[in-house]
């Protein structure tokens, strides 16, 4: 049992938790940074993996992260650790905020705070939407257009064109996109 270890998931799940405003998609930049950046914990790879494990499963996309995270490092233990490194902060910030909210909704600073943030979530969204597309289309090679993976694009939009278009529901897109890529992998002799 290392102990040094799953105080490094309790504490880089607790930043997560603390600073991931703007839910889970916001955060996915500050778990990238924590578990492949800081700590070399998984590579690019295992991170797009991992945000499409989150999605898939049921529950919030930071807490999944940190429950798959923690089992790759230290087991059902790590799990629980970084599951709950990532959830404290929320349960106190949440219940500070609420009680805040009530106390002071009418007031114009916190209306403008709370328009002030959006942006930089914004922002968040976008940085985390744009690493999982350079991860998948160059697949964490240099960024050239020789070395696209075509397949991956055409998948992209026909997923793109399918939610916006036909409105389609995005479960059953991500269910069609793998067969579209197994189906690919075995015409193309990858498997």
């Amino acid at each position: 049992m290392d102990i040094k270890l799953y105080l490094e998931l309790l504490i880089s799940f607790i930043k997560v938790g603390a600073f991931s405003f703007g839910g889970g998609y916001a955060a996915l930049p500050l778990i990238q940074d924590e578990v492949v950046t800081s700590h070399n914990w998984l590579d690019m790879s295992e991170f797009t993996n991992l945000i499409t494990i989150s999605q898939m499963t049921p529950g919030p996309i930071a807490i999944n992260s940190a429950t798959f995270v923690g089992i790759k490092i230290a087991g059902i233990p790590g799990a629980i650790v970084a599951t709950i490194g990532c959830v404290l902060p929320a349960c106190f910030i949440v219940t500070t905020l609420a009680w805040l909210y009530i106390k002071f909704r009418k007031l114009d600073t916190l209306q403008g705070i709370l328009t002030t943030l959006r942006p930089a979530v914004v922002a968040m969204i976008a940085t985390a939407g744009v690493s999982i597309l350079v991860s998948s289309f160059w697949g964490g090679e240099d960024i050239v257009l020789s070395g696209i993976k075509i397949s991956a694009v055409v998948i992209f939009v026909i997923c793109m064109v399918l939610l916006m278009k036909f409105k389609m529901n995005p479960i059953l897109v991500m269910l069609l996109a793998g067969v579209m890529n197994v189906v690919y992998s075995v015409a193309a002799g990858v498997v």
